[in-house]
């Protein structure tokens, strides 16, 4: 059920609305801006019917801080205000509201503008899906990873907890395709990336498909030798399809993996450990493929051969 968040200071103008819309919607109420914007950045909130006039911060102000995180910038705000008079309507719409309910509000209008914008924001986060996803493989495509490794980069920073950036490349590719075609090299792809995400499914974890048969997997919280045995696993799960290789090369499907653990500071740059994170990558397939190398927190390297 999608979740509708009323953020207003009058107790009996929320408890109308709520009962307009909790038939078809989870409804929560917060009574302060302060509370809404803590609530929109922690809950799973499909749209915001804000008050204008409320004491403290107002609407108006409220739904600045909204469109400036990029977190809850998406998120539809309906303004509910008596300021029925065309400049305030105009400030909130510039300000990013994409729609305006007057009080005194009519049921009827109520539903019909929430139904709307819930269908819109629904229709655009299933575009914005399909747009960041690889279609080959299901994970995340090159353009989400830019978006999702900037932002969790500076979530590692603010927390100060451990960043890791993995990786991962097919052994031998191209010669699997000049031997089985590209059709089979396609479902090679999909196999190595579908193991890999079934390794790599907590909300810590983020897999995408960096470029033809490279990957990039980014991991927040766990220290060096963790990430460094479980990438293991995953390039041992990997070789244990026992996907026949060209036998002059391999005999089976395999992958190198590279990567970097650090606990960023804001003097970090991400750009510096992906670097480090393709330099171990580099040294896995140079030292015979097939294996994990890694740069633990003080840059030292771990090697699985």
């Amino acid at each position: 059920m999608e979740k509708i968040l009323i953020v207003d200071d009058s107790a009996v103008q929320a408890a109308q609305l709520r009962s307009i819309l909790e038939d078809e919607y989870d409804v929560a109420i917060a009574q302060t801006a302060e509370d809404g914007l803590r609530r929109v950045n922690s809950e799973n909130v499909s749209l915001v019917l804000l008050d204008v006039v409320m004491p403290g911060m107002d609407g108006f102000t409220l739904l600045k801080k909204l469109q400036e995180e990029v977190i809850t910038q998406s998120i539809p705000v309906i303004l509910i205000t008596s300021l029925s008079d065309v400049e305030n309507e105009q400030h909130g719409l510039v300000l990013g509201a994409v729609d305006y309910i007057t009080k005194p509000f009519h049921s009827l209008v109520v539903k019909a503008r929430v139904n709307t914008h819930i269908k819109l924001y629904n229709y655009r986060r299933q575009a914005e899906r399909q747009s960041l996803t690889d279609q080959l493989t299901g994970v995340a495509n090159r353009r989400r990873y830019e978006h999702y490794s900037l932002m969790k980069w500076q979530e590692a920073v603010r927390l100060q907890v451990p960043f890791s950036i993995c990786m991962f490349d097919i052994d031998h590719f191209k010669t699997y395709n000049d031997t089985f075609g590209h059709p089979a090299g396609d479902k090679v792809i999909a196999a190595v990336a579908g193991t890999a995400a079934s390794y790599l499914h907590r909300g810590t974890d983020f897999l995408a498909r960096y470029g033809g048969e490279e990957f990039v997997a980014l991991v927040l919280g766990d220290s060096s030798e963790k990430i460094f045995a479980h990438l293991k696993k995953i390039r041992q799960a990997i070789e244990d399809l026992h996907i026949p290789h060209d036998p002059s090369v391999s005999q089976w499907v395999t992958v190198s993996i590279g990567g970097v653990t650090v606990v960023p500071s804001a003097k970090s740059a991400y750009g510096f450990y992906l670097q480090i994170a393709d330099t171990m990558l580099y040294d896995a397939k140079k030292q015979g493929r097939n294996q994990v190398v890694w740069a633990n927190e003080h840059l030292a390297p771990l090697w699985e051969k």
